[in-house]
């Protein structure tokens, strides 16, 4: 890995299993009565939010602690930037008071990449515009390999054979570009379900335009929300419709086999891809999604800013 993580593309396949090797060992410390240790003491990581996030936000903020990183929350609506400071000047800033990794999500596609320019510091991309959202690939590679047992490691193991549906909005959903390729990576066969109108324009994906064409040979049911506020015109009819060919119905979670896992990366659209509550799925590992998230980024934040042994793992700290 480089000094920062910016897409799944750039980690590429080594680099992803490294780190599910790594997020085994954060979910040990997470299971100890006292999950911490002082992996990271010294380390400062600092939040940059542009856009409105609680799971990413809070998961990141979470795994810096566990490590006993010091951490800072960057105030976007009450920062210089509403006086007219550019956003290098304010990065630049921040990082004086000596920052070692930054954590951004931006609505604009390639922002963590022009911020690494004007930085010496980590950078981890939170989610930048429709383009990429690495973590939340990790952390889903992560769910389905401890779901099902699947033993990928850097020694080996794969998703061979595994046949995942990716449903809903992927124009704008910077999860699907990541979250498909991590699957591909790994050898799963995605297929995205979505109406033309949500598809980007250019794609090499198998794609069908009614989930219950697939929906009874299928592993992996991957549930994406409506980005409503990335919309600016109406991109289906009417959400009804839209739940009708695309949402997980009463009718469609009962032909579901007991063994697909059911993802969504959150937040969910009740009564619109899901119809029915996902608790009473029982492939369904939304929670697991939003646990595995602490352990895989607590991974990520250890393997850029740590010593790079698994040794500083092995004590508690009371700080």
């Amino acid at each position: 890995m480089s000094r920062s993580l910016l897409s799944i593309a750039e980690l590429g396949e080594t680099g992803l299993r490294r780190l599910l090797d790594i997020s085994d060992h954060m979910a040990e410390v997470n299971r100890r009565p006292n999950p911490k240790v002082p992996a990271l003491r010294g380390k400062t990581v600092c939040n940059v939010f542009f856009e409105d996030s609680t799971r990413t936000r809070l998961s990141f903020e979470t795994a810096a602690k566990r490590l006993s990183a010091d951490t800072m929350n960057f105030s976007v609506s009450q920062s210089s930037l509403n006086k007219g400071e550019s956003l290098r000047d304010t990065v630049e800033t921040i990082a004086a008071m000596g920052v070692d990794a930054f954590v951004i999500r931006h609505g604009s596609s390639g922002a963590p990449w022009q911020l690494g320019e004007w930085t010496s510091a980590s950078v981890i991309n939170a989610g930048d515009g429709w383009h990429a959202h690495p973590t939340q690939a990790l952390l889903d590679m992560y769910t389905v390999r401890t779901a099902l047992n699947r033993p990928v490691s850097v020694d080996g193991g794969s998703f061979d054979g595994l046949r995942v549906a990716m449903v809903g909005d992927i124009k704008h959903s910077r999860v699907a570009r990541s979250t498909t390729e991590a699957f591909k990576l790994l050898g799963a066969d995605v297929t995205w379900v979505s109406p033309k109108t949500l598809l980007p324009p250019t794609h090499d994906e198998n794609v069908v335009a009614n989930l219950d064409q697939v929906i009874d040979d299928i592993d992996i049911l991957y549930l994406l929300r409506m980005q409503n506020e990335r919309m600016s015109e109406a991109l289906v009819p009417h959400l009804r419709e839209y739940t009708a060919r695309f949402g997980i119905t009463p009718e469609r979670a009962a032909r579901l086999g007991q063994h697909v896992l059911v993802m969504h990366p959150g937040p969910m659209n009740r009564g619109v891809e899901m119809a029915v509550d996902p608790g009473e799925l029982p492939g369904s590992v939304i929670n697991q999604q939003v646990t595995n998230g602490i352990n895989v980024r607590m991974a990520v934040l250890f393997e850029l800013l740590g010593s790079g042994s698994e040794n500083s793992l092995t004590g508690n700290t009371e700080s």
